[in-house]
């Protein structure tokens, strides 16, 4: 967590979910609220132009935004932190639907979170960001960023992943399966817990390393490893997919190799004072309630 303020509370950058056209209600009383508090409201241009709107170009509010909204769900919040990395603003997650892990203000809760947000009843966590290279054979070099996860899978049903993975330079598995998850720990309630992964404290700085579905006898257990190590996949096979964060992919054939470290620097989110990770995972997960 870090214990830094915003600079300035005067302007704030908003993106939408994509094709989603019923948002733009949603998006203007949302714009109304936080005008009546003085706020300047920004929209990127490719939502704006989605609901009828003229809109900024992406990079131009990001660099005039105080802060960021992603109005939808995680995706697109997934995404709004990816795009604006460079930018280092903190991002804010509203939700147009249920609760989610990362967006968590709801619709009805705006005007209380800006109430919060002006009185400084807020706080900015710095989560843990993946830094990756996808270097060829050839020599060519893909850089890219995730937030949630990369995952190394098979191209198609029929076939199998087979991935090496080294870290620090010493080769120490080879997962035969469907593929293999390579989480941040707020990627822990994603895909990898789907796989059987655990769930980590967001604010941990590790990778959780876990295989899916292993064609194996040995007992192909999640890893979890310090941020600071480099992880290196390959994968002999003609072709498997890499994916980042469920929404970029990337085709690995032999010889490639994926480096993947911890980010020198982290996403900020933006959260009420009061957000209770705890909590999040109750009502998500429906612990405690009887059977």
């Amino acid at each position: 967590m870090l214990l830094k303020k915003l600079a300035q509370i005067k302007t704030a950058g908003f993106v939408l979910k994509p094709d989603t056209l019923e948002i733009k209600p949603i998006y203007e009383k949302i714009k109304a609220q936080f005008e009546a508090k003085g706020l300047r409201v920004l929209i990127a241009e490719r939502s704006a132009k989605m609901i009828g709107l003229e809109g900024l170009d992406f990079d131009k509010m990001c660099e005039e935004a105080d802060f960021l909204v992603s109005l939808g769900g995680d995706g697109t919040l997934l995404s709004l932190v990816r795009r604006s990395y460079g930018y280092h603003k903190p991002v804010v997650g509203i939700n147009a639907g249920n609760l989610g892990f990362l967006a968590d203000i709801t619709i009805e809760d705006v005007d209380n979170f800006l109430e919060q947000l002006f009185a400084g009843e807020y706080r900015i966590d710095n989560r843990m960001m993946i830094e990756g290279c996808l270097k060829t054979k050839e020599g060519k070099e893909q850089k890219f960023f995730a937030f949630n996860d990369v995952v190394i899978t098979r191209p198609v049903v029929s076939k199998m992943a087979k991935i090496n993975a080294s870290i620090d330079g010493e080769w120490f598995n080879t997962y035969k399966g469907d593929g293999l998850i390579i989480s941040t720990p707020t990627g822990s309630t994603a895909y990898s817990l789907s796989a059987g992964g655990p769930m980590m404290y967001p604010l941990t700085q590790a990778f959780i390393l876990t295989p899916i579905l292993a064609h194996s006898l040995s007992n192909q257990r999640p890893l979890v490893v310090p941020a600071d190590f480099t992880i290196e996949l390959s994968s002999p096979e003609e072709k498997v997919i890499a994916v980042i964060d469920g929404q970029d992919y990337y085709d690995m054939h032999e010889g490639d190799i994926l480096s993947i470290r911890g980010a020198a620097e982290g996403a900020e989110l933006l959260h009420r004072k009061d957000r209770n990770y705890f909590s999040v995972l109750r009502e998500k997960l429906s612990w405690g309630d009887a059977n």
